[in-house]
């Protein structure tokens, strides 16, 4: 006799795999105690090794390179007496919350909001989908943005159209989450990445540098492919599969802008004009002001060295700009109130990074992470792996290790003073690597419960069905995942065929 329901044994078993994912994810420690934990392991390791007298060549000097323990007086002095070091001088810190600052002045002053509602909401109907999965890669530029306010948007503009709002909510977080690291504009993401690199990088080579646009070219034509991939996902698989909305959610009016917001975004588009303006008279002439002024180079110059604060100063002006033009501030203070709150939720960030960077300087310390990477290169030499398949399996490892720690920097910063070093050895550079890292960390973000804001997507999806669950998110993002993840390997891939930088100053190989 057949079994009376054959079409729920799938669901059953996806949900029994969601469940083992959940679990997993769910034991790991937080990841501030997860850097504490492996900073211990470290220094325990250090003297272990050392110990045993643990021994490799240096492939670019040829010097002995042995562990150097931290398990004596000099290794439990040094620790006490760097730490405060090691955290101020930790790379991402900086530039992450010098970009904030920027950033908190375009979301509080509602510049980011109303900028996203007018570019879906004036979307003509056979381009809507493209444009909310566009708005979403966008979205990434001011960080969680997108999920709390375009993912939302969307589900309401589809319903208001006649359509599905859970194919509007897939498409929307296709693009903020599975496009994460693709983007036209550089966000608070690259220099936080791109200073967790460079520490990882100076452990081969002391004095390497990683600039925040270092990824930009690759990252800016992914932006049209994602968009181009997620739309047609949308309109091909998600959409029939989803079919004919016959839920109990009414049509919601979405509100064109207020006279006010019109004119707070005149007065940005003047701001923006303006700070463009302004960019260009200092890199397009020869002797611009913001080229190197022995040299006249672009590649190492303030311009690039200054990248992060023109980022700050992009947002503050033209979050200004709309602000007062919007009525939206009033005064200095309500400016200074937006940068305080985009502040204020850095509380976690900080304590994180306080144990990252502890972490990271005993990697370097111990020698650890030069072994590691050594011995790494020297198995993958072996293996007779070319850099395509390595760097697709890179991808596949790091997107693999998404579904159980979702926090980009937090994965980047233990991945890093491993890999980094590891393909430096090989002959590629930290950009590349990191590059082939942003692609796996996105691709997975729409079907791993561990990403930060997963629980307020099946919220989304409980809105507009109330049987809705993981389950029912991960059946219809899982398409998004091995879709993105094909198309966005093969772009890496034909990027590395072709030879092409992935960004200003920032070859595939070292030495080019």
């Amino acid at each position: 006799m057949p079994h009376p329901h054959p079409p729920t044994a799938p669901k059953g078993r996806l949900e029994r795999l969601l469940g083992t994912i959940e679990r997993v994810g769910n034991a790991l420690p937080h990841p501030a105690s997860l850097f504490a934990i492996l900073a211990a392991i470290v220094v325990l390791a250090s003297g272990v090794g050392s110990w045993l007298g643990l021994e490799v060549t240096h492939p670019g000097t040829g010097e002995p390179v042995r562990p150097v323990s931290l398990l004596s007086l000099e290794g439990f002095h040094r620790m006490l007496t760097e730490a405060v070091r090691n955290f101020t001088g930790f790379a991402p810190l900086g530039t992450v919350l010098v970009a904030m600052l920027g950033m908190g002045v375009m979301e509080s002053s509602g510049l980011i909001g109303t900028a996203l509602r007018l570019l879906v909401i004036s979307a003509p109907p056979r381009l809507l989908t493209g444009v909310i999965v566009f708005s979403g890669v966008m979205s990434n530029t001011a960080s969680e943005i997108g999920y709390v306010l375009l993912v939302p948007l969307a589900g309401t503009i589809f319903l208001s159209v006649g359509r599905n709002p859970l194919a509007g909510l897939a498409a929307a977080f296709a693009g903020v989450s599975g496009g994460y690291s693709a983007n036209l504009l550089l966000g608070t993401v690259d220099p936080l990445l791109s200073g967790l690199t460079e520490e990882a990088a100076r452990l081969v080579d002391a004095s390497y540098r990683v600039n925040p646009a270092a990824n930009y070219y690759f990252m800016a034509a992914s932006t049209f492919v994602i968009t181009a991939a997620g739309t047609w996902l949308t309109e091909k698989v998600v959409v029939p599969r989803l079919g004919e909305y016959h839920g109990d959610a009414e049509r919601e009016p979405v509100h064109p802008l207020t006279a006010e917001e019109k004119r707070g975004l005149w007065w940005a588009g003047l701001a923006t004009v303006a700070f463009t303006l302004f960019l260009l008279a200092g890199t397009v002439p020869a002797d611009g002001f913001l080229r190197d002024p022995k040299t006249g180079d672009l590649l190492h110059s303030p311009f690039l060295s200054g990248i992060v604060t023109l980022i700050f100063l992009f947002g503050a002006i033209t979050g200004i700009a709309y602000g007062f033009g919007a009525g939206r501030y009033k005064s200095d203070k309500d400016v200074v109130a937006g940068m305080g709150k985009a502040m204020s939720t850095l509380g976690s960030y900080l304590v994180l990074v306080f144990f990252a960077a502890q972490f990271v300087a005993y990697f370097g310390w111990t020698q650890l992470g030069l072994i590691v990477a050594v011995e790494g290169a020297e198995l993958l030499k072996m293996s007779g792996l070319g850099g395509l398949p390595l760097m697709f399996g890179f991808i596949l490892t790091t997107a693999f290790l998404n579904l159980f720690m979702g926090s980009a920097s937090a994965k980047w910063a233990v991945m890093a003073p491993v890999f980094v070093p590891m393909f430096m050895l090989l002959g590629y550079t930290p950009e590349l690597t990191q590059t082939a890292y942003r692609v796996g960390d996105s691709v997975s973000n729409v079907v791993s419960p561990m990403m930060s804001y997963f629980a307020l997507i099946v919220a989304f999806f409980e809105r507009y069905d109330k049987k809705a669950g993981i389950g029912t998110v991960i059946a219809t993002m899982l398409p998004y995942t091995f879709t993105f993840l094909i198309v966005w390997a093969a772009l890496l891939l034909v990027w590395m065929g072709l030879g092409l930088p992935v960004g200003p100053g920032a070859g595939l190989y070292l030495g080019q």
